[in-house]
């Protein structure tokens, strides 16, 4: 059982005589030789399925799942309803793919629908696509989208997430535009030197709120002066966050973006996550991946279609600006039905404990000798903290007890960690925690 794997070698010739052909290099005929590959990959070769399972069992069991984390720096574990898996686990919706005929993909069509919805109900925006890869992507495209003639520069505050920045610049360096980095001052933006940044060739400036310290920006300073002097304003956000703080459609944001992790996606080892995108109006023709929208079919029933997915990606990629044709539509779907569990009224608490449990963990930490805030100001629920130990003592002495740290940052930060606490954390494991610190 298992140990039968049929000869590669004989099935590739029978595929090549049936199509009347010398040889695999007369297949790939078409292919210049110089970006021919010259030498075989390097790879193992093919084991049954049997020993495959076992293999990949092993590599599994070396993964650590921590009974308490402190760790959040992007990806965050909260409490998710039995029946957002529930309905994400339906095999109507884990088998579909993209849902080119209306007629016999209405469920899919209505629940991408549903997802935008909710988005735009959640950002105070007008209009959202059917979602992207991932946060950091969605910040880059919306980039793309606020390029304008001569408007190409980028500029992003330092206070954003690492990857967002590292992304955007990627994706900047292929379009031939440049982006600016604006230093943060006592770990937020510093606004002045955001003034100073923004010229005549800026397309956008993106905030990030809370930022990755944590912190609450001046988000409606921020969209003002990128927007005073003819820049568009791109918000990224936290989607527990926008329960409790200003939606970005009311911070004066043309795009709001961000990582849609937290609503009912579980932290999986990094992934597969879910970024979402919406913006004001006038951009939409601009919203890169594909958009449903509700219509009536003859009898006037409701029916939902691809309203917008014809797009240069299709039909002209060389002219694109995005090369995104696809969605997250599972992941979509389970934030989707995370959002519906739990409310407006649920989604709220979940903020609220957030910020609650977050600031007693800080005051609790904060006694502790050599675990000093560095920072000062409002925060959501991350900070920042020194740290006496090296992150090596840290994570070792904490892991024992099967807890996660929080992360231990670099650069101008090194010997500090940011700390996160979400509902899922209880009062006796921050107290716990800061007795181990203490106790190290």
């Amino acid at each position: 059982m298992g140990g039968y794997v049929p000869n590669p070698d004989a099935s590739r010739r029978e595929m090549l005589n049936a199509l009347g052909l010398g040889g695999v290099r007369e297949l790939f005929s078409q292919v210049p030789d110089a970006i021919r590959l010259d030498r075989p990959l390097d790879m193992p070769p093919g084991k049954p399925e049997m020993e495959t399972m076992g293999e990949m069992r092993m590599l599994a069991g070396r993964n650590t799942v921590y009974k308490t984390v402190f760790r959040g720096a992007g990806a965050y574990r909260h409490y998710i309803p039995a029946i957002v898996k529930r309905i994400a686990s339906k095999e109507e919706f884990v088998t579909a793919y993209t849902p080119y005929q209306a007629e016999i993909s209405q469920g899919t069509l209505q629940a991408i629908f549903e997802f935008q919805t909710m988005i735009c109900e959640l950002t105070g925006m007008d209009a959202a696509n059917a979602s992207v890869y991932d946060g950091a992507v969605a910040a880059a495209e919306a980039a793309a989208m606020c390029r304008d003639g001569n408007r190409r520069k980028a500029v992003i505050s330092q206070a954003a997430h690492p990857q967002t920045i590292e992304t955007m610049r990627t994706y900047c360096v292929s379009a031939d535009a440049e982006l600016i980095v604006v230093p943060h001052k006592n770990g937020t933006t510093d606004l002045n030197a955001l003034k100073s940044s923004i010229d005549g060739d800026t397309a956008c400036v993106c905030i990030q709120q809370p930022n990755y310290f944590g912190l609450l920006e001046d988000a409606r300073a921020a969209g003002e002066i990128a927007k005073g002097r003819g820049a568009k304003f791109v918000m990224a956000a936290n989607p527990i966050a926008l329960a409790v703080l200003a939606p970005p459609g009311e911070c004066g944001a043309d795009i709001a973006v961000g990582e849609g992790q937290p609503l009912g996606l579980p932290l999986a080892f990094g992934g597969p996550y879910l970024g979402f995108m919406a913006c004001r109006r006038e951009l939409i023709r601009k919203l890169p991946g594909r958009i449903v929208g509700e219509t009536a079919d003859r009898n006037g029933r409701r029916a939902f279609v691809l309203t917008l997915q014809a797009r240069e990606q299709h039909i002209r990629r060389e002219k694109a600006a995005s090369n995104i044709c696809s969605n997250q539509a599972l992941c979509a779907l389970t934030a989707s039905a995370y959002m519906s569990a739990m409310g407006y009224a649920g989604m709220r608490e979940v903020a609220v404990q957030c910020m609650s449990k977050a600031a007693y963990m800080q005051k609790r930490l904060a006694q502790i000798k050599g675990y000093e805030p560095v920072f000062g100001g409002p925060f959501f629920n991350e900070f920042v903290t020194r740290c006496p130990v090296t992150p090596e003592r840290l994570e070792s002495a904490l892991g024992e007890r099967g807890i996660l740290p929080g992360l231990p940052l670099g650069g101008d930060l090194e010997g500090c960690v940011l700390w996160c606490a979400t509902e899922c954390c209880s009062k006796d494991e921050i107290d716990a925690l800061a007795a181990l610190l203490a106790s190290i």
